[in-house]
């Protein structure tokens, strides 16, 4: 398969001259232009166009406006109609009519004096005279603009001084991404452009050159960084690789072509362990924050001990229904005219469990009807039991008791009654820093009957989700039949759904897909995830392999300036699963801040099996787990033979349940045996294969080794989702 070449650069040439403007065939600068672009260019430029003016500003100026004033469609950026280079000949000089440099400095919208130091210095060396030029050089809109003399000597001279740069400075001036352009470091800017600092003055701007007499050479270079370490960090201090791309693993990079691409992959095989290592390496801490009481704090982790705000239950109170008494107490002497509770006594109030107003004090020889929770009457020490009195008398109405025996003497004091601060005292620890708070709803209940409002948490994620590849249909969009190679998206659904399940992110975002080609579209939507969205972990499917469209790494890498951590694992399924990380700048504080993505596989089984394994424990991470571990691993035993793959370790998709017996046949298994957790394939195990997701809820992990494991041995699975039983 051929290639696309890449899109050459288009420059521009205006000779400025009365002579040449009334004759065309007498002007000579142009021709030797254009052979120097097309021999000393390094392929990378069109034929120039070109247009004579007399030395007139407003002629000049009106011709170079029409060159570099020309805005595109957003989708035709190389449009015809764009010229990256505009050069002028003729008319930088001391004459009268020399008006060049007085017609181009005007539209010159950020100068360029390096460029103008190289070409004198250059021309410098051929002939002092050389400082008579009066060059001017910079950026109008999206073109590099440049003044040459007249001569063609002179202007063969000063264009090949900065050529070899040149390219650079275009892709700069026309939107090129500058932090992907110098990951590399100036160094590799060198080599791409076949430059060097001890290189002749012809082919420098950056080293000034000076010939003596004698002949010897004098190198009076300053070494001008193109890192941009400019102290911009209002106090804290930027983050800086210690590493340049040159020096890292590369992906593919997707504009040299088919026949460049890597036949395997540069990045170095890692271990699931390894790569999970990497993965909580470049996880960020988790951030504190305090969040009202509320039901959605589901699934939150505590960020500091809790204590509580009241005791539980702030006043005494009943525990069943019945009536308040007073009990006499036998080390206190005695209460009451008599000395025990058995009798008719006055009922003179009642306590509901309603937060209305308290009931009065309890008199001696006197009883109170009380409810379930309602607070005792003062002086009242403890509460008989409905089921232990009679009513002995009722009110004129008939419609309330009022009087009542008490039909037993066996009372205690204290009886019946909750004191308070028994159930929470107040101050007592409540929920420790690092509890999850469940969905079973005891975190919430103890806080809120605590009187805390407010409660220390660790915020959580905003993740995204995103599938990628022409051939992927989103079913929202496109609900008919399908055509040609098309593929339902199946990866971005069940992905939602698991970030969703495990209650880890504060909110799951629908990224939709992103065609390969344009190319551009993946990093144009990984771009508006990470910073309009502020999304802190984007998942990806597809994309990750080796082909010519799997552009996830070089979109990473080269598009958004990002790092690949991993980009393979020694694992089956899952072996391009790819991990990296986004500088992103803060638009309210100017910081930059690391946000991480996922690249995940295509194939359904993949995707999922992946995300358990190194998402989880990410996210675990982030939203504050004291132990981020990922799945639980428990040990079980196969109901039937399962093969091992001796390249990689395998993740077999299982269901796990509890049995009292693996022979089913044998009648008096459930009598005697003890429980046991029993994996059960969900079979065939192709990456691809929808269906062996279905019902699993555990991933077998199977050695690296050759042959069987045997039905009845035992083998580590990690919990996905709740045991079943059989």
């Amino acid at each position: 398969m051929s290639s696309s070449p890449l899109p050459l650069l288009r420059p521009a040439v205006l000779v400025v001259s009365d002579t040449a403007a009334a004759g065309p065939s007498t002007d000579k600068a142009f021709p030797i232009l254009k052979e120097t672009f097309a021999q000393e260019g390094g392929g990378k430029w069109a034929d120039p166009v070109v247009e004579i003016v007399r030395d007139d500003v407003l002629e000049i100026q009106r011709v170079v406006r029409s060159w570099t004033d020309y805005e595109p469609e957003p989708s035709t950026e190389s449009a015809p109609g764009l010229i990256n280079l505009v050069v002028t000949t003729g008319g930088t000089g001391f004459a009268r009519r020399d008006c060049t440099p007085e017609a181009i400095t005007p539209l010159i919208q950020r100068h360029a004096p390096g460029i103008v130091h190289g070409m004198l210095a250059t021309s410098f060396q051929v002939t002092p005279f050389a400082l008579m030029s009066r060059p001017v050089a910079g950026v109008r809109n999206r073109s590099v603009i440049i003044t040459l003399p007249g001569s063609p000597k002179g202007a063969k001279e000063n264009l090949q001084a900065v050529l070899k740069l040149l390219p650079h400075a275009c892709l700069q001036a026309a939107g090129e991404d500058s932090r992907a352009a110098h990951a590399g470091g100036v160094k590799k800017l060198e080599k791409d452009a076949g430059v060097s600092a001890s290189a002749s003055a012809g082919a420098t701007s950056a080293t000034a050159i000076s010939t003596t007499g004698d002949g010897h050479r004098h190198d009076h270079s300053h070494h001008h960084h193109h890192d941009h370490e400019h102290d911009h960090s209002h106090g804290h201090k930027i983050p800086k690789a210690h590493t340049t791309p040159s020096d890292r693993p590369q992906s593919n990079d997707p504009r040299l072509g088919a026949t460049a691409r890597a036949r395997s992959s540069p990045y170095p095989m890692l271990t699931v362990s390894e790569a999970v290592t990497k993965i909580l390496e470049q996880t960020p801490a988790p951030t504190p924050e305090l969040r009202d009481l509320s039901p959605d704090l589901t699934g939150y982790v505590i960020s500091e001990d809790i204590r509580a705000v009241e005791a539980v239950p702030a006043y005494r109170a009943s525990i069943v229904d019945g009536y308040a008494v007073i009990v006499p107490d036998p080390t206190k002497g005695p209460t009451s005219p008599t000395a025990s509770i058995k009798g008719i006594f006055p009922v003179a109030s009642v306590s509901h469990a309603q937060a209305a107003s308290l009931p009065p004090p309890l008199q001696p020889g006197e009883i109170a009807r009380i409810t379930t929770g309602a607070p005792l009457p003062d002086n009242a020490n403890a509460v008989v039991m409905v089921e232990d009195t009679a009513i002995a008398s009722v009110t004129a109405d008939g419609t309330e008791e009022a009087s009542v025996e008490i039909l037993t003497d066996q009372l205690a004091v204290g009886e019946n009654v909750r004191e308070p601060g028994s159930d929470i005292a107040l101050g007592e620890l409540i929920l420790r820093r690092g509890t999850q708070i469940s969905p079973l709803g005891g975190e919430i209940g103890v806080l809120a009957a605590a009187g805390v409002r407010r409660v220390p948490v660790y915020r959580k994620p905003r993740v995204g989700v995103m599938s990628t590849g022409d051939e992927v249909t989103d079913t929202t969009t496109h609900p008919g039949p399908l055509s040609g190679g098309m593929i339902r998206d199946s990866n971005r659904p069940a992905l939602l759904a698991l970030l969703r399940g495990w209650r880890l992110c504060d909110e799951v975002v629908d990224l939709g897909v992103a065609r390969d080609t344009p190319a551009t579209e993946l990093e144009e939507k990984l771009r508006a995830g990470v910073r309009e969205a502020e999304l802190d972990v984007v998942l990806t499917t597809g994309g990750v392999s080796m082909g010519e469209l799997d552009l996830l790494k070089p979109t990473v890498e080269r598009g958004l300036g990002g790092q690949v951590h991993f980009g393979r694992v020694s694992m089956k399924p899952g072996k391009p699963t790819t991990f990296a990380s986004l500088p992103v700048k803060d638009s309210r504080s100017g910081r930059r801040h690391q946000k991480l993505l996922f690249g995940l596989p295509g194939n359904p089984a993949s995707a999922l099996v992946t995300a358990n394994l190194f998402v989880l424990p990410c996210l675990q991470k982030m939203a504050g787990y004291p132990d981020p571990s990922g799945l639980q691993r428990v040990k079980v035993r196969l109901r039937a033979r399962v093969r091992c793959d001796k390249a990689r370790v395998e993740y077999h998709r299982v269901v796990v349940g509890v049995d009292v017996g693996l022979d089913p046949a044998n009648a008096n298994a459930h009598a005697n045996a003890n429980a046991t957790l029993v994996a059960t394939s969900t079979g065939f195990q192709r990456s691809s294969r929808v269906g062996s997701l279905a019902t699993a809820n555990a991933l077998l992990e199977l050695p690296q080794r050759d042959g069987w494991l045997e039905a009845g041995a035992e083998c580590d699975a990690l919990m996905m989702g709740m045991l079943l039983g059989y």
